[in-house]
């Protein structure tokens, strides 16, 4: 999220709405982290393999052009918080 967002069970419902009206009805989303960083690479591409690597326990694998590995600590702390 932005600096100075708020992450509420409104607006976790707010983007399930907006995903199955731009996508499609029939798009589940089963849960919503709210994280301050995510993985980017230096050319700032999201890693979505990391996170999920990191979701689904299976090993992270070579990261070496992560821009802040900090990102990663991110994404397991809104884990275990659910």
């Amino acid at each position: 999220m932005k600096s100075g967002g708020e992450p509420t069970d409104t607006l976790k419902l707010e983007l399930v709405n907006l995903v199955k009206k731009t996508l499609d009805p029939i798009v589940v989303i089963s849960e919503i982290f709210f994280v301050d960083k995510l993985p980017k690479t230096r050319s700032g591409k999201i890693m979505r393999r990391l996170i999920k690597a990191i979701i689904t326990g299976s090993p992270l694998r070579d990261y070496s052009t992560i821009d802040d590995e900090t990102a990663i600590e991110e994404v397991k702390k809104a884990l275990r918080k659910a």
